[in-house]
Protein backbone atom coordinates (compact mmCIF):
# COMPACT_ATOMS: atom_id res chain seq x y z
CA UNK A 1 0.00 0.00 0.00
CA UNK A 2 1.15 3.30 -0.60
CA UNK A 3 0.08 7.06 -0.14
CA UNK A 4 0.89 10.18 -2.75
CA UNK A 5 -0.41 13.56 -2.50
CA UNK A 6 0.01 16.20 -5.66
CA UNK A 7 0.42 19.59 -5.13
CA UNK A 8 -2.56 19.55 -2.53
CA UNK A 9 -3.55 23.40 -1.65
CA UNK A 10 -6.24 24.79 0.19
CA UNK A 11 -7.60 28.70 0.92
CA UNK A 12 -9.50 30.25 3.54
CA UNK A 13 -10.86 33.65 2.44
CA UNK A 14 -7.60 35.44 0.53
CA UNK A 15 -4.41 33.02 2.97
CA UNK A 16 -3.27 30.09 1.77
CA UNK A 17 -3.51 27.45 4.69
CA UNK A 18 -1.64 24.64 1.99
CA UNK A 19 -0.24 25.93 -0.46
CA UNK A 20 1.45 22.57 -3.48
CA UNK A 21 2.26 20.76 -0.81
CA UNK A 22 3.55 16.68 -2.50
CA UNK A 23 5.05 14.24 -0.54
CA UNK A 24 4.56 9.59 -0.93
CA UNK A 25 4.18 7.39 1.70
CA UNK A 26 5.62 3.69 0.75
CA UNK A 27 4.06 0.78 2.19
CA UNK A 28 5.32 0.18 6.05
CA UNK A 29 6.49 3.55 5.92
CA UNK A 30 6.14 6.11 8.77
CA UNK A 31 5.96 9.68 7.15
CA UNK A 32 6.18 12.86 9.68
CA UNK A 33 4.88 15.89 8.96
CA UNK A 34 6.17 18.86 11.07
CA UNK A 35 5.70 22.45 11.70
CA UNK A 36 4.63 24.63 14.42
CA UNK A 37 0.72 25.47 15.53
CA UNK A 38 -0.78 26.73 12.86
CA UNK A 39 1.61 25.81 10.11
CA UNK A 40 -1.87 23.83 9.03
CA UNK A 41 -0.91 20.20 9.91
CA UNK A 42 -4.65 19.41 10.90
CA UNK A 43 -5.68 21.02 7.94
CA UNK A 44 -3.51 18.63 5.70
CA UNK A 45 -4.06 15.61 7.53
CA UNK A 46 -8.15 16.35 7.31
CA UNK A 47 -7.91 17.09 3.68
CA UNK A 48 -6.03 13.42 3.09
CA UNK A 49 -8.09 11.85 5.02
CA UNK A 50 -11.14 13.30 2.84
CA UNK A 51 -13.43 14.92 5.67
CA UNK A 52 -11.90 18.69 3.88
CA UNK A 53 -12.29 19.40 0.05
CA UNK A 54 -8.91 21.02 -0.99
CA UNK A 55 -8.82 23.76 -3.67
CA UNK A 56 -6.60 22.14 -5.85
CA UNK A 57 -4.43 19.05 -6.03
CA UNK A 58 -4.86 14.92 -5.97
CA UNK A 59 -4.72 12.23 -3.05
CA UNK A 60 -3.47 8.83 -4.50
CA UNK A 61 -3.77 6.06 -2.67
CA UNK A 62 -2.47 2.48 -3.67
CA UNK A 63 -2.18 4.48 -7.32
CA UNK A 64 -5.71 5.21 -7.29
CA UNK A 65 -7.22 8.87 -7.91
CA UNK A 66 -8.90 9.08 -4.19
CA UNK A 67 -9.46 12.79 -4.29
CA UNK A 68 -13.59 12.44 -5.05
CA UNK A 69 -13.79 9.86 -2.17
CA UNK A 70 -15.24 11.54 0.98
CA UNK A 71 -14.42 10.84 4.52
CA UNK A 72 -15.21 7.42 5.68
CA UNK A 73 -15.39 5.99 1.86
CA UNK A 74 -11.15 6.14 1.46
CA UNK A 75 -11.08 3.98 4.61
CA UNK A 76 -8.06 5.87 6.48
CA UNK A 77 -8.22 5.26 9.66
CA UNK A 78 -7.29 7.94 11.95
CA UNK A 79 -6.72 8.83 15.33
CA UNK A 80 -9.27 11.39 15.80
CA UNK A 81 -12.49 8.89 14.64
CA UNK A 82 -10.88 6.38 17.29
CA UNK A 83 -11.09 9.17 20.16
CA UNK A 84 -14.81 9.79 19.28
CA UNK A 85 -15.68 5.92 19.47
CA UNK A 86 -13.44 5.04 22.68
CA UNK A 87 -14.81 8.21 24.42
CA UNK A 88 -18.24 7.15 23.93
CA UNK A 89 -17.38 3.70 24.58
CA UNK A 90 -15.55 4.54 27.88
CA UNK A 91 -18.15 7.26 28.14
CA UNK A 92 -21.15 4.26 28.30
CA UNK A 93 -19.02 2.39 30.81
CA UNK A 94 -18.71 5.28 33.32
CA UNK A 95 -15.23 4.99 33.65
CA UNK A 96 -12.82 7.77 35.05
CA UNK A 97 -9.73 7.42 32.79
CA UNK A 98 -6.84 10.47 32.73
CA UNK A 99 -6.86 12.06 28.75
CA UNK A 100 -3.44 10.03 28.72
CA UNK A 101 -4.92 6.98 29.17
CA UNK A 102 -8.02 7.71 26.35
CA UNK A 103 -4.62 8.44 23.93
CA UNK A 104 -3.30 5.38 24.74
CA UNK A 105 -6.23 3.63 23.90
CA UNK A 106 -6.76 5.80 20.64
CA UNK A 107 -3.42 4.71 19.20
CA UNK A 108 -3.98 1.09 20.21
CA UNK A 109 -7.80 1.56 18.55
CA UNK A 110 -5.95 3.00 15.22
CA UNK A 111 -3.55 0.21 15.08
CA UNK A 112 -5.79 -2.80 15.72
CA UNK A 113 -8.42 -1.32 13.29
CA UNK A 114 -6.65 0.07 10.50
CA UNK A 115 -6.77 -1.35 7.31
CA UNK A 116 -5.04 1.44 4.45
CA UNK A 117 -3.56 4.22 5.94
CA UNK A 118 -3.32 5.76 9.71
CA UNK A 119 -3.19 9.35 9.63
CA UNK A 120 -2.27 10.48 13.54
CA UNK A 121 -2.14 14.22 14.48
CA UNK A 122 -0.23 14.93 17.55
CA UNK A 123 -1.25 11.67 18.80
CA UNK A 124 1.39 11.68 22.15
CA UNK A 125 0.98 15.34 23.31
CA UNK A 126 -0.75 14.19 26.00
CA UNK A 127 0.92 11.24 26.71
CA UNK A 128 4.40 11.25 29.16
CA UNK A 129 7.75 10.03 27.11
CA UNK A 130 8.36 6.96 28.37
CA UNK A 131 4.70 5.96 27.43
CA UNK A 132 4.66 7.56 23.54
CA UNK A 133 8.20 6.24 23.54
CA UNK A 134 6.51 2.65 23.57
CA UNK A 135 3.68 3.64 21.34
CA UNK A 136 5.53 5.16 18.72
CA UNK A 137 7.65 1.62 18.81
CA UNK A 138 4.19 -0.09 18.67
CA UNK A 139 3.41 1.94 15.44
CA UNK A 140 6.79 1.47 13.66
CA UNK A 141 6.36 -2.42 14.02
CA UNK A 142 2.81 -2.60 12.91
CA UNK A 143 3.37 -0.27 9.96
CA UNK A 144 6.01 -2.30 8.68
CA UNK A 145 4.33 -5.79 9.39
CA UNK A 146 0.77 -4.91 7.34
CA UNK A 147 2.55 -2.60 4.68
CA UNK A 148 0.58 0.25 5.94
CA UNK A 149 1.58 3.73 5.19
CA UNK A 150 1.38 6.16 8.51
CA UNK A 151 1.51 9.94 8.72
CA UNK A 152 2.60 11.60 11.68
CA UNK A 153 1.40 15.30 12.19
CA UNK A 154 3.65 16.42 15.57
CA UNK A 155 4.75 19.97 16.90
CA UNK A 156 7.55 17.48 18.36
CA UNK A 157 10.38 17.39 16.28
CA UNK A 158 11.96 14.58 19.10
CA UNK A 159 9.00 12.84 18.33
CA UNK A 160 9.38 12.74 14.40
CA UNK A 161 12.83 11.79 14.69
CA UNK A 162 11.73 8.77 16.98
CA UNK A 163 8.84 7.65 15.20
CA UNK A 164 9.60 8.78 11.03
CA UNK A 165 11.41 6.94 8.74
CA UNK A 166 11.34 10.23 6.36
CA UNK A 167 9.90 13.61 7.43
CA UNK A 168 8.54 16.77 6.00
CA UNK A 169 8.50 20.44 7.25
CA UNK A 170 5.93 22.68 7.51
CA UNK A 171 5.98 26.43 7.11
CA UNK A 172 3.05 28.43 6.66
CA UNK A 173 1.07 25.61 4.37
CA UNK A 174 4.19 25.27 2.58
CA UNK A 175 6.82 22.50 3.02
CA UNK A 176 10.11 23.62 3.08
CA UNK A 177 12.23 20.16 3.13
CA UNK A 178 11.79 16.48 2.80
CA UNK A 179 14.27 14.13 4.12
CA UNK A 180 14.78 11.84 7.09
CA UNK A 181 15.11 13.31 10.12
CA UNK A 182 18.81 13.55 11.03
CA UNK A 183 19.28 14.76 7.84
CA UNK A 184 17.01 18.04 8.20
CA UNK A 185 18.76 18.30 11.78
CA UNK A 186 21.78 18.26 10.88
CA UNK A 187 21.51 19.80 7.39
CA UNK A 188 18.43 22.28 7.33
CA UNK A 189 17.78 23.51 3.85
CA UNK A 190 16.65 26.96 4.81
CA UNK A 191 17.15 29.45 7.72
CA UNK A 192 13.08 28.78 7.82
CA UNK A 193 13.64 24.90 8.82
CA UNK A 194 16.58 25.97 11.08
CA UNK A 195 14.41 28.11 12.98
CA UNK A 196 11.42 25.41 12.92
CA UNK A 197 13.33 22.43 14.04
CA UNK A 198 13.85 23.35 17.29
CA UNK A 199 16.84 25.47 18.98
CA UNK A 200 19.47 27.15 17.24
CA UNK A 201 21.50 30.05 17.21
CA UNK A 202 20.66 32.14 14.17
CA UNK A 203 22.04 35.48 13.36
CA UNK A 204 22.73 37.99 10.53
CA UNK A 205 26.29 38.54 9.09
CA UNK A 206 27.91 39.84 5.83
CA UNK A 207 30.34 37.96 3.65
CA UNK A 208 33.81 39.45 3.87
CA UNK A 209 35.51 37.47 1.64
CA UNK A 210 35.58 36.80 -2.36
CA UNK A 211 33.13 33.96 -3.42
CA UNK A 212 36.44 32.39 -4.41
CA UNK A 213 38.10 32.05 -1.02
CA UNK A 214 38.65 28.58 0.41
CA UNK A 215 36.99 29.20 3.71
CA UNK A 216 34.26 32.32 3.51
CA UNK A 217 34.40 34.61 6.29
CA UNK A 218 31.89 36.96 7.54
CA UNK A 219 31.09 39.72 10.39
CA UNK A 220 28.43 39.40 12.67
CA UNK A 221 25.83 42.48 12.22
CA UNK A 222 25.62 42.08 16.03
CA UNK A 223 28.82 42.52 18.22
CA UNK A 224 30.87 43.00 14.73
CA UNK A 225 32.65 39.56 15.59
CA UNK A 226 34.51 37.88 12.13
CA UNK A 227 33.96 34.24 11.75
CA UNK A 228 34.98 31.62 9.52
CA UNK A 229 31.92 29.26 8.11
CA UNK A 230 32.00 25.88 6.19
CA UNK A 231 32.32 25.83 2.95
CA UNK A 232 29.47 25.45 0.39
CA UNK A 233 28.41 26.62 -3.42
CA UNK A 234 29.10 30.36 -4.26
CA UNK A 235 25.66 30.45 -5.25
CA UNK A 236 24.77 30.17 -1.27
CA UNK A 237 27.13 32.56 -0.16
CA UNK A 238 24.96 35.64 -1.08
CA UNK A 239 25.85 38.96 -2.53
CA UNK A 240 28.67 40.94 -0.47
CA UNK A 241 26.75 43.53 0.03
CA UNK A 242 23.42 42.00 1.69
CA UNK A 243 23.01 40.02 5.41
CA UNK A 244 22.57 36.64 5.42
CA UNK A 245 21.51 34.05 8.16
CA UNK A 246 24.59 32.15 9.84
CA UNK A 247 23.63 29.06 11.74
CA UNK A 248 24.69 27.10 14.44
CA UNK A 249 23.48 24.90 17.24
CA UNK A 250 23.91 24.87 20.76
CA UNK A 251 25.49 21.50 21.36
CA UNK A 252 27.78 22.12 18.14
CA UNK A 253 29.73 25.32 20.33
CA UNK A 254 31.97 25.05 22.95
CA UNK A 255 32.82 26.87 26.04
CA UNK A 256 37.03 27.08 25.71
CA UNK A 257 39.36 27.94 28.18
CA UNK A 258 42.46 27.10 26.46
CA UNK A 259 44.50 29.58 23.98
CA UNK A 260 42.89 31.52 20.93
CA UNK A 261 42.96 31.00 17.59
CA UNK A 262 41.46 32.96 14.54
CA UNK A 263 40.50 30.00 12.76
CA UNK A 264 38.73 28.23 15.50
CA UNK A 265 36.04 31.08 15.65
CA UNK A 266 36.74 32.01 19.43
CA UNK A 267 34.89 34.50 21.07
CA UNK A 268 34.80 36.08 24.21
CA UNK A 269 31.44 36.55 25.95
CA UNK A 270 29.72 36.37 29.36
CA UNK A 271 26.97 34.12 31.04
CA UNK A 272 23.47 35.68 31.45
CA UNK A 273 21.50 32.69 32.37
CA UNK A 274 21.79 29.44 32.77
CA UNK A 275 18.87 26.51 32.82
CA UNK A 276 19.14 23.41 34.47
CA UNK A 277 17.60 21.10 31.96
CA UNK A 278 18.68 17.07 33.34
CA UNK A 279 21.18 15.87 31.61
CA UNK A 280 22.48 18.93 30.01
CA UNK A 281 22.53 23.09 30.82
CA UNK A 282 21.78 25.72 28.60
CA UNK A 283 24.08 28.70 28.79
CA UNK A 284 23.03 31.58 27.31
CA UNK A 285 25.78 34.48 26.49
CA UNK A 286 26.91 37.43 25.33
CA UNK A 287 29.49 38.01 23.25
CA UNK A 288 29.54 42.19 22.63
CA UNK A 289 25.75 42.22 21.76
CA UNK A 290 25.93 38.89 19.79
CA UNK A 291 23.75 36.18 21.78
CA UNK A 292 24.31 32.65 22.20
CA UNK A 293 22.78 29.60 23.20
CA UNK A 294 25.66 26.60 24.75
CA UNK A 295 23.99 23.14 25.48
CA UNK A 296 26.82 21.55 27.72
CA UNK A 297 26.51 18.17 29.43
CA UNK A 298 27.98 19.18 32.42
CA UNK A 299 28.86 22.48 33.53
CA UNK A 300 31.91 23.07 35.76
CA UNK A 301 33.19 26.69 37.11
CA UNK A 302 30.85 28.98 35.63
CA UNK A 303 28.13 31.27 37.04
CA UNK A 304 26.12 34.24 35.62
CA UNK A 305 28.27 36.84 35.48
CA UNK A 306 31.66 34.91 34.49
CA UNK A 307 33.90 35.58 31.27
CA UNK A 308 35.13 32.69 29.18
CA UNK A 309 35.53 31.70 25.91
CA UNK A 310 33.53 30.12 23.22
CA UNK A 311 34.61 28.14 20.17
CA UNK A 312 32.20 28.47 17.09
CA UNK A 313 33.78 25.82 14.64
CA UNK A 314 33.42 27.14 11.17
CA UNK A 315 32.52 24.12 9.57
CA UNK A 316 29.37 23.68 11.61
CA UNK A 317 28.22 27.43 10.58
CA UNK A 318 25.47 27.33 8.50
CA UNK A 319 24.90 29.63 5.74
CA UNK A 320 21.14 30.66 4.71
CA UNK A 321 20.66 33.91 1.81
CA UNK A 322 17.16 33.54 2.02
Amino acid sequence: MSLKVVNLSKKYNDKWALRDVSFDVAAGEVFGIFGRSGSGKSTLLNTIQGVMTGDAGLVYFNGEDVTRVRGEARGFTTVQNARRSIWQRISKTKSFTSRGERESRNVLHAIDTAKNAILLDDTFCTMDSSRAQEFIESIRSVAKLRGLPVIFASVNFEQIMLACDRAAVLVNGEIRQIGEPQEIYEKPDSRFVADAIGRNNLFSARRLTSSKADVPEFQTVDGGHRLFAQRIERGGLGALNQNVTLAIRPEQISISFGASFPEDNLLKATVKRIRFLGPTSLVELDADGLKLQVLVLRLVGLNIGDECMVALPPDRIQIFKD
